[in-house]
Parts: C-alpha cells; sequence; structure tokens
C-alpha cells in the first residue's frame, strides 16, 4: 500500500477496476472508460493509481486541465511515484506553463531513474524546454535501459540531428530502423541528413522496399521522398522527380484540401487591410525586441535565422505560431456570439485592438526571449500578417526572403512538411498559391514602403558579407563577423534545413529548377500567365 493511503482501501477490488478502465481504453470506448473512472475515483478517493488513469485517459480525449487535475490528486496521495510526477510534467507541457514544468523537470531530472520509459520521457520533456544536450544523455540512458527499443534509438537520432551531430544521428537512425524496418520516418529523415554519393547512399535499399509493397500509405510517401532526394544527390533527376510525383501525388490524396479558400483569405486580407488603415498614427505596443522573418518556405528562411542569431544580442526563438494563436484568441472573444465567415473574420482583425494584441504576442514569448534586446520569430506563414505585425508592434523588424520562383515552387514541393503548406503536393495548386503570395507582398510592399527588408537568396550567397551587413543594419544592429560564421552556431535547429545550416555558404541550390525544366511546366505556365515569369529560358 502506498504511504498516504487510508487503511480501508480494498486494492484488489480498485485495481480490477482499473484494469477495466484500461481495458476500455483500448477498445476506444471513451464513453463507458469515463464512466468506470468516475466509479473508480468516487469508491476509492485515496487510490492514488486511479486518478493516474484518469489523468491518461483525459490526456487522450484532449481535456488537460482535467488530467493535471486528476494527477495532482495522485502526487498528493504519493508524491514518491516517479512515473506520476512524470504525467504531471507531461500535462503542464501540454498547458503551456514553462516556469512550473522547468521546476518540475529539474527536481526529477536529479531523481534515480529505474526504467527506460521514465529516461525517455524526461528526455521529451527536456526537448520542450529546449534543453537538447540534456535530453541526448536521457536518451543514451534510456538506449542503455532497453537497448531493443527503436523508438529510442529514434528521439536520440533526431536530438544529435538538430544539435549538428550528423554522422552519430545517422548510425541511431540505421539502429532505429534496424530495430524496426518500418519505421519509415527514419528511412526519410536518414536521406536528408547529408549529400548521397555514388559510393554511400541508399537507393537500392530504398527502392527494394517500394519494390517489396509498403502498406502504410505516409510510410510510402517518406520512402519516396527519401529515395527521390538521394537520386537527386546522385543527378538522376528523371529518376527522381518520378519518386517524388509518386510521393507527393499519395500525399495529396491523404488530404482534404481546397486551395480556393486560401487563395480568398488572401484576397480577404488584401481587402481589408487598404493604405487607409495605416494613414493615422499608431497605438502599438512599443516593444522593440521581435524580428519576424517571413516568406515562402525553403527560401532562405532558416539562412539568415542563423546568420542573425550568430549575433550576440540575438535569440533565436524558432518557428513560433504565437502571432496568430493571440490573434485567434482575440478574434474569438470579439466573435463570441456571432456566426462569422472567414471574410468576415479577416475584415474584423483590422479593428482589434492593436496594442493588447502586441503585448499579448510579447508575453506569449515568455520566459524563453526577453533575455536579448532581440529574438527571431521565423514563422514563414507571418507574411500573412505583415498588416496586423506593423500596426501592432510597429518597432518590430520585418525581414521578408525572396527566391526565384522557379526555384521556390521546385523546393517547396520537392520538401515533405508535416503538417504545414497542404497546397505543396499538386504542381497547380502550389503556382496558384505562389501567385497569390507574391501578389500579396506586393500589397504589403505597396502599403508599407520603407516597412519591409526583403533579401534576395540568390544576392546573399553571392555576397553573404555584403547582405549581411544591409541585415543587421535593418535589425538595428552592430556588426559582428562571428554571423559570417552561422555554421559554427551551435545552438539546435529543428527546421528541415538543419543538415544544411551546418555548411558553410553554397550556391549549388541555384537555378536548380532547370533540371526539371520539363517536368515543372505546369507550374512555369501559371507563372507566365500571372506575369511573374516572362520567360522561363531566361531566367
Amino acid at each position: 500500500m502506498n504511504p498516504g493511503q487510508s487503511d480501508t482501501i480494498n486494492i484488489a477490488a480498485a485495481k480490477s477496476l482499473e484494469a477495466a478502465v484500461w481495458d476500455l481504453i483500448g477498445q476506444n470506448n471513451a464513453k463507458q472508460a469515463i464512466a468506470e473512472c468516475e466509479k473508480l475515483n468516487r469508491q476509492y478517493p485515496e487510490f492514488g493509481s486511479g486518478w493516474h488513469t484518469t489523468s491518461h485517459l483525459m490526456m487522450r480525449l484532449g481535456n488537460v486541465p482535467a488530467a493535471l487535475a486528476a494527477i495532482e490528486r495522485a502526487v498528493l496521495i504519493d508524491p514518491g511515484q516517479l512515473d506520476w510526477q512524470l504525467q504531471k510534467a507531461k500535462c503542464l507541457a501540454r498547458l503551456g506553463r514553462v516556469e512550473e514544468l522547468d521546476a518540475t523537470v529539474k527536481t526529477l531530472s536529479a531523481r534515480e531513474l529505474s526504467t527506460a520509459y521514465q529516461c525517455a520521457a524526461l528526455g521529451l520533456l527536456h526537448t520542450q524546454l529546449g534543453s537538447r544536450e540534456l535530453a541526448v544523455g536521457f536518451y543514451k540512458k534510456a538506449i542503455e535501459l532497453q537497448p531493443d527499443q527503436a523508438r529510442n534509438y529514434y528521439n536520440l537520432a533526431c536530438m544529435q540531428r538538430s544539435l549538428g551531430e550528423l554522422e552519430a544521428a545517422e548510425i541511431n537512425y540505421d539502429n532505429a530502423i534496424r530495430l524496426d524496418p518500418e519505421d519509415y520516418e527514419s528511412y526519410k529523415i536518414r536521406s536528408d541528413l547529408r549529400r548521397q554519393t555514388p559510393e554511400r547512399n541508399h537507393v537500392a535499399e530504398l527502392e527494394q522496399l517500394l519494390d517489396s509493397g509498403i502498406d502504410d500509405e505516409r510510410g510510402l510517401v517518406q520512402v519516396c521522398y527519401g529515395v527521390a532526394k538521394e537520386l537527386e544527390d546522385l543527378g538522376e533527376a528523371e529518376r527522381s522527380f518520378r519518386h517524388l510525383k509518386t510521393g507527393s501525388d499519395r500525399r495529396r490524396k491523404l488530404m482534404k484540401y481546397e486551395v480556393e479558400r486560401d487563395l480568398e483569405t488572401i484576397e480577404a486580407i488584401k481587402r481589408a487591410f487598404s493604405k487607409d488603415i495605416f494613414a493615422a498614427p499608431g497605438d502599438g505596443c512599443d516593444n522593440d525586441e521581435a524580428i519576424f522573418i517571413l516568406g515562402m518556405p525553403r527560401t532562405g528562411t532558416t539562412l539568415v535565422e542563423r546568420i542573425l542569431a550568430s549575433h550576440s544580442d540575438v535569440f533565436a526563438a524558432g518557428e513560433l505560431n504565437n502571432f496568430a494563436v493571440q490573434l485567434m484568441t482575440m478574434m474569438r472573444a470579439a466573435n463570441i456570439d456571432k456566426k462569422v465567415t472567414r471574410d468576415e473574420m479577416v475584415q474584423s482583425s483590422a479593428t482589434l485592438d492593436f496594442k493588447r494584441l502586441g503585448e499579448a504576442y510579447i508575453n506569449s514569448t515568455r520566459p524563453f526571449t526577453g533575455k536579448t534586446p532581440r529574438f527571431i520569430d521565423k514563422m514563414p506563414l507571418n507574411y500573412l500578417y505583415v498588416g496586423l505585425i506593423h500596426l501592432s508592434l510597429p518597432k518590430a523588424r520585418i525581414i521578408n526572403l525572396q527566391r526565384h520562383p522557379m526555384d521556390t515552387c521546385y523546393a517547396v514541393y520537392k520538401q515533405l512538411f508535416v503538417d504545414a503548406y497542404p497546397f505543396s503536393y499538386d504542381l497547380e495548386e502550389l503556382a496558384r498559391y505562389y501567385v497569390a503570395y507574391h501578389q500579396l507582398m506586393q500589397h504589403w510592399h505597396a502599403i508599407l514602403p520603407g516597412v519591409i527588408h526583403t533579401i534576395q537568396y540568390e544576392d546573399l550567397v553571392d555576397d553573404i558579407e555584403a547582405k549581411t551587413r544591409q541585415l543587421l543594419d535593418a535589425c538595428g544592429l552592430d556588426w559582428q563577423a562571428q554571423c559570417l560564421k552561422f555554421y559554427e552556431n551551435k545552438e539546435a535547429s529543428t527546421t528541415a534545413s538543419t543538415a544544411q545550416i551546418r555548411r558553410p555558404i553554397y550556391k549549388s541550390s541555384v537555378g536548380k529548377w532547370h533540371e526539371y525544366e520539363e517536368q515543372l511546366q505546369p507550374v512555369a505556365e501559371i507563372l507566365q500567365q500571372a506575369g511573374i515569369l516572362q520567360d522561363t529560358q531566361a531566367q
């Protein structure tokens, strides 16, 4: 019996009822599982494990506040249960209660760990706190305790990849695949870790996997993208694109998406944020810390982030969705009793309390930010909110990345994103979206002259020092030579460019689309019709 539990508890009966709850959870019978949990807690309120089970059930159902309340009851009954403390930390992480999470994780990290689960859980929690070096140690400990668990090798490899330890990461992705040959994500990430060579690649292994048949549709997509990337490295453009198109077509079929809705939203943004809105003196938040790096994905946003983050006065906060979240929070509050269309939501966003929005955004980035004079928010999609960003944070710097339209579209098309950019898996949809994005950026430049500092990717890689000096000046930062050695920056990166940013500047991606000119004709035709490309042969 656990300390603090009443002598009157019928442990056998409580455990039997608890086992029934887990059976119901396994059957996905949520309604009955909730009823049985309530019965368990009502009959045996001093049975801590019952509250622990309730917390897991509530987490599965997405009711995180209820999950936290339940696990706190369990911890009160027996504070010594490490697994219960870990469950509490997971709840705190989901709720974004960073300071409490940090204190809890520090306490748990000092305790003696006895299971691989405990080590792996602490590894994940350290990852969520941005302490990836510490996470590596816990994942290694988990592997020591359970060397036959593929997921531990995968987690360790992901941490090593983000820290730039690419050779070690490849070894551990190999280990994950060895233990779980159906870990298709590991195949895909492993292909991206380095430039593949004729002497050292995985093309035969990946094509054999495809030939043998992959029942998991998402796994099939990942392997297709992996082999396409490796074949591109080997200069086999036709074979590469064939696999890429197979993967992208399959990925598109798995999605419910209408590009027209996104195009309509962009048009609504242009209507809502006319020049008149910016004519009157603004009343935004006075904070000047934020540097927004935005643009289409795969245009050099991560490269610019690393250059800036190498400056001693700048902290790279990552791809934050905080601005969109705070905006939507205020929008829901303003329209709580109304049913409004997306167009009406966009229109009403132009009437918000901009100062309050700016303050809410800055506060939402704490406690990670605020320790340096500037921080970077590198969410590419913030190009949708340029008007709102300037109204709510008029002193924020806005850096826009631009790249040749065809290189941009090809780079986006060949990237398998996790849960973003649904327009990227069909060439015609991609081109139509690019046109809308291009026209939106033209709109922002027209109504906010001088507000956006645009960097052309090709110019940056051609003369990195000159463009870096201009960039630092635009951000109000003094010159620091270490910004040119961004590849020596040891800070973690979790973007698709993780491997590339560990290398000095290179130009091999400039004009890459020419190798796929025939396959990319649907894109070129739409861009030409929009006046974005005048002559693809001359570009």
